[in-house]
């Protein structure tokens, strides 16, 4: 591959980044189809972990605001919300008013973040009843051994950190386990809304790419950047 290409690739994404790929001595043009095969896994999981948070957040409003008789659930101590929480609906609705918009229940739920979704599943909510009521109630197509607020805790906690790695445009390719957490989504999903989860199937690219692996990257780069 093309020093020249390669040198400018670096300066322009910055050497620590670009080092991720390469620490086991790689040339080159394997780091850089590295970084390509990790941006397109990310890339991949996109879908899937959209669907998984929307439905998260869709599931748990609609629960809650039957619980609790009202849209507006987050203002109801029926809701159980610990001060995290609590503080998290403040925040919301301060983002709202200072972007002079009016404080409706779909606006200040879609401000919501996903950490405070998936918190009705820890240990907090464990104690207030919350996530055991939600375990069922959310996950109707779980299969009951699946139905445990510590179980559903674990399995979100793990989508949230390949979540949070994907968007912050961290290394992935090297996770063994990231065919097993791919499938964890896709899976969680249908136990929500089973029509979600073949809705999601057409958009999902994952397997063919991680099958792929680093050929086609490799042979991309050798195309459009041979060694002069």
């Amino acid at each position: 591959m093309n020093p020249a290409f390669f040198q400018q690739i670096e300066n322009i994404l910055h050497t620590e980044r670009v080092d991720a790929y390469r620490q086991d001595g790689a040339d080159p043009k394997l780091t850089l189809a590295r970084y390509m095969l990790n941006m397109a896994l990310s890339e991949s999981l996109y879908p899937t972990l959209q669907f998984a948070e929307i439905a998260l957040r869709n599931a748990v409003h609609r629960e809650l605001a039957a619980r609790c008789g009202t849209h507006a659930w987050y203002d109801s101590p029926r809701a159980r919300l610990t001060l995290w929480q609590q503080d998290k609906v403040t925040e919301a609705k301060a983002t709202l008013r200072r972007n002079r918009k009016r404080l409706t229940s779909g606006r200040i739920i879609a401000e919501l973040t996903f950490g405070f979704w998936t918190g009705f599943f820890n240990n907090a909510h464990a104690r207030t009843g919350i996530g055991s009521f939600l375990s069922r109630s959310a996950f109707p197509h779980a299969p009951a051994a699946e139905q445990y607020q510590s179980r559903l805790d674990r399995r979100w906690q793990d989508i949230r950190d390949l979540r949070n790695r994907v968007f912050h445009h961290e290394r992935i390719l090297h996770w063994r386990d990231l065919d097993v957490r791919h499938q964890a989504i896709l899976e969680i999903i249908a136990w929500m809304s089973p029509e979600l989860h073949d809705l999601a199937k057409p958009l999902d690219r994952f397997v063919s790419i991680r099958n792929g692996g680093l050929n086609p990257w490799i042979a991309e780069l050798q195309n459009n950047w041979p060694q002069p």
